[in-house]
């Protein structure tokens, strides 16, 4: 049997135009973790040299932020284009258009040798740039005033040139793993999903709901031997259910906090809607007692066909009993008919 060829996430940003390969860029930028108040993507033209802006503060560009200048070529990018990118750079400084960024990363499908070399020793590289800055051709230098020219020298002479840095695509694309877009943009094959939360031995305030429904149920089926959690407990079937019902709530627990730092937002909620819509259906039947009608939902939940998405293919049996235990605790289906406990 043959398969069809699909190309590595590696190659898919190799072949990326300049627009979306910015932003896969502005995606990425959030998964380094550094606190950014924002992400923007200022490509375009009058970008003063910015093309991914990661703000450090609410001041955005008139405070401390992390510049991603995004460069997809043909061949790769090379010390004279990067070279080009700084001068534009220190020339916005001085021209006001941003303060200086903390970091300077370029973003590349590949590094020529030579700057990679460049950009692993900023000393030499502050004295060979500042030796071309004095001798340039460059427009975006040339066009300033001679004392504006002045100040881009100085603030290069100031400025630590250990700011600038590559970027590996390698490890950009493991880092990307962990954003929501990743399964947007690539095959999602390699995805696991996390151990099943274990449920806490108290009770926590995010479930009291749907154990309150639960005692509900067990107060009317076994009246004062399973109306408080005490008593079901020590209950040879209440407290059995119960454990496995807990057991269930954390199981699509799990799941949902999978999905939400795993894809785009909606795939939990698309397994919700879809056991809810058996499950109002079943809760609408006549029962004498709400474990009847419990139990009826729990059976019907195991049949419920899945809209299919990205998710669903890690959705166990475990979760669907789970799901509708977090329809209830949102009392979107409810067991017992009013003044059905005992």
């Amino acid at each position: 049997m043959q398969f069809p060829y699909m190309p590595s996430p590696k190659k898919i940003v190799f072949g990326y135009d300049p627009d979306e390969f910015e932003e896969f860029v502005k995606e990425w930028v959030p998964a380094l973790e550094q606190g950014y108040e924002r992400v923007e993507r200022q490509g375009g033209t009058g970008d003063h040299g910015i093309d991914v802006a990661a703000y450090r503060s609410t001041q955005g560009l008139e405070g401390p932020w992390d510049n991603f200048q995004c460069k997809r070529y043909k061949s790769a990018l090379n010390w004279s284009t990067a070279a080009s990118e700084i001068r534009k750079m220190f020339a916005g400084v001085v021209l006001g258009h941003f303060t200086r960024p903390i970091q300077y990363v370029f973003v590349a499908p590949a590094f020529a040798r030579p700057l990679r070399d460049a950009l692993a020793k900023p000393e030499q590289t502050r004295v060979k740039f500042l030796a071309e800055l004095a001798s340039t051709g460059d427009e975006v230098i040339t066009r300033l005033t001679t004392d504006q020219r002045q100040k881009v020298t100085e603030l290069a002479e100031q400025t630590d040139f250990s700011m600038f840095s590559p970027v590996d695509m390698d490890q950009m694309l493991e880092q990307h793993k962990s954003t929501p877009y990743w399964v947007m943009r690539f095959s999602d094959d390699e995805r696991e999903r996390p151990a099943i939360m274990t449920p806490p031995d108290e009770h926590d305030a995010e479930e009291a709901r749907y154990v309150q429904q639960l005692v509900e149920v067990y107060a009317e089926r076994w009246k004062s031997e399973a109306n408080t959690l005490q008593l079901i407990a020590q209950h040879p079937t209440a407290g059995k259910h119960l454990r496995r019902q807990r057991e269930a709530f954390y199981s699509a627990e799990s799941l949902r906090r999978f999905a939400r730092d795993a894809y785009p937002e909606g795939h939990f909620n698309a397994v919700m809607d879809d056991v809810c819509t058996i499950a109002v259906e079943v809760c609408d039947k006549r029962f004498e007692l709400g474990w009847d009608r419990l139990q009826g939902v729990l059976e019907a939940a195991g049949g419920a066909a899945l809209t299919q998405t990205v998710l669903t293919r890690f959705v166990r049996p475990l979760d669907r009993i789970g799901v509708c235990h977090h329809l209830a605790n949102d009392d979107r289906v409810t067991w017992c008919e009013e003044g059905g406990a005992a």
